[in-house]
């Protein structure tokens, strides 16, 4: 069987760069090329391989995943070839921190959105997750960890010992837990 490609998803700003930020320090190897570089939204980098954006039309490099982890978008995960083996860290995080973490973004940037389309994207969004997941567990060659980015921040140790379980690479759980600095959890709701 080949080497498992492990792929660290969810929706844009639900705490992929900080899984990724994790496997690092517990020692798993990773498909990133550093393009681009920390800012104010993600201090300490964002962990992305840029031939990611074009899977749709490109697949050759996913080989050079195995063994690693590479972020993928949970909108690109239907292009991934069946042909390899995927441990998938899904990314969940409370919607509205999602939002209000885009539109700081954005703001960061000169751009701003109009509130009353929050509720429209807020449910487009969770319309897309449940597809994503559902077609996800229905993978013979895939299997899922949902991470709560919430429960994450809260208690990395105890996060951080179930992702390592999932992967069963021999990680650093203790590494792995100590990455995450509840002081970049800026966005946080106190809704459920």
């Amino acid at each position: 069987m080949r080497q498992m490609i492990t792929v660290v998803s969810g929706l844009p700003r639900s705490g992929t760069s900080l899984m990724m930020m994790m496997l690092e320090a517990g020692g798993m190897p990773l498909l990133t090329d550093g393009l681009r570089t920390p800012d104010d939204d993600n201090p300490r980098g964002y962990y992305e391989y840029e031939p990611v954006k074009r899977l749709a039309e490109d697949t050759s490099w996913v080989a050079q995943a195995r063994g690693k982890a590479v972020k993928v978008i949970s909108a690109l995960l239907e292009h991934l070839p069946d042909g390899e083996a995927y441990h998938i860290l899904f990314m969940r995080r409370e919607m509205q921190e999602i939002l209000a973490s885009q539109r700081a973004m954005l703001a960061r940037r000169g751009h701003t959105t109009a509130p009353r389309t929050d509720e429209h994207i807020a449910r487009l969004s969770r319309e897309h997750v449940a597809q994503v997941l559902r077609r996800l567990r229905a993978q013979p060659n895939t299997a899922l960890l949902e991470v709560s980015y919430n429960e994450l921040l809260d208690d990395p140790a105890t996060g951080a010992r179930q992702v390592a379980e999932f992967l069963d690479a021999g990680l650093d759980v203790e590494r792995m837990g100590a990455a995450v600095d509840p002081a970049l959890y800026r966005q946080r709701c106190n809704t459920v």
